[in-house]
C-alpha cells in the first residue's frame, strides 16, 4: 500500500518538471502529485493505456524510483480512490454547510455530483469501487455508505420541505445518485452538453418548481479537486 503522503521541495520540483539540487537523491514522492498525474493520463489516454511506467515517465522518474512508493496498479488505484473520495466528500460537505435552504441544497448537490461525474469519468470505475484490492474495497464500502447518508439527509430535507415528491428518502437518493453518476458513462466533450446544462435538466426532472423563481437552474456549483 502507498505510504503516508509527504511533500518536499524536491517532490514539487519533480512534478512541475523542475530539477532537484545536484547530488541530492529523490527520496520522497508526493502522492497527491502522483494522483494528479495518473488522473491526467487516464483523461488523455484512457483507462487501459495507463501504467506505472507511464506515470513514472510523466513525473520524470525512473520506474524503480516510483516503485518504492507505488508498487502496482492496485496501489495506484487505491491512491486515486482515496484522493477522489476524500475530495468529493470534503467539497460536498463544505457546499452543504453554506446552503441552509433544503431546495437550494439539493439543487447544488445535484450540480456538484454531475460535475464530479464528468471530471472523474476516465477512472470512474475506481470511484465506484471496481477493480480495487479487497482491503481497499472494504474502505470504499464504508466511504460509499457514509456519502450516501449525506445525500439521504439532503433528500429527506427536500421531501419534508415539499420540494421533492417521494415517500422513501433512501430509495429516492439511490435513484438520483444512479442518474447523475451515470453521466460519467455517456458524457462526451465532443457533444454540446456542459456540466451546467446537464445539471439543469436533472433538476427539472427531480426538483419540484419553486413558485417564486423564474427558472429552476442550479445556482451554485463547486468543482471537486479530485
Amino acid at each position: 500500500m502507498p505510504g503516508k503522503n509527504a511533500r518536499t521541495t524536491e517532490a514539487v520540483a519533480e512534478a512541475d518538471g523542475g530539477k532537484r539540487p545536484v547530488g541530492r537523491p529523490r527520496r520522497v514522492i508526493d502522492l497527491d502529485v502522483v494522483a494528479d498525474v495518473a488522473a491526467k493520463l487516464y483523461a488523455e489516454k484512457g483507462y487501459d493505456a495507463v501504467s506505472i511506467e507511464s506515470v513514472a515517465e510523466e513525473l520524470g522518474l525512473s520506474r524503480a524510483t516510483l516503485y518504492r512508493t507505488v508498487r502496482s496498479m492496485d496501489d495506484l488505484h487505491t491512491l486515486l480512490f482515496e484522493r477522489s473520495a476524500r475530495n468529493v466528500e470534503v467539497e460536498a460537505r463544505k457546499l452543504l454547510r453554506k446552503i441552509k435552504d433544503p431546495r437550494e441544497a439539493l439543487i447544488a448537490l445535484i450540480a456538484f455530483q454531475v460535475d464530479a461525474s464528468i471530471r472523474m469519468r476516465e477512472y470512474a470505475g475506481v470511484y465506484f469501487g471496481i477493480g480495487l484490492p479487497a482491503e481497499t474495497y472494504e474502505r470504499w464500502r464504508k466511504w460509499a455508505s457514509g456519502y450516501e447518508r449525506l445525500w439521504t439527509r439532503t433528500v429527506e430535507r427536500a421531501i419534508e420541505g415539499g420540494h421533492l415528491r417521494a415517500d422513501d428518502p433512501l430509495v429516492a437518493t439511490r435513484l438520483i445518485l444512479g442518474m447523475v453518476n451515470w453521466v460519467s458513462r455517456w458524457y462526451s466533450s465532443r457533444e454540446k452538453y456542459t456540466s451546467e446544462s446537464i445539471a439543469q435538466e436533472a433538476v427539472r426532472l427531480i426538483v419540484l418548481p419553486d413558485p417564486g423563481a423564474e427558472a429552476d437552474a442550479p445556482t451554485r456549483r463547486t468543482k471537486p479537486t479530485g
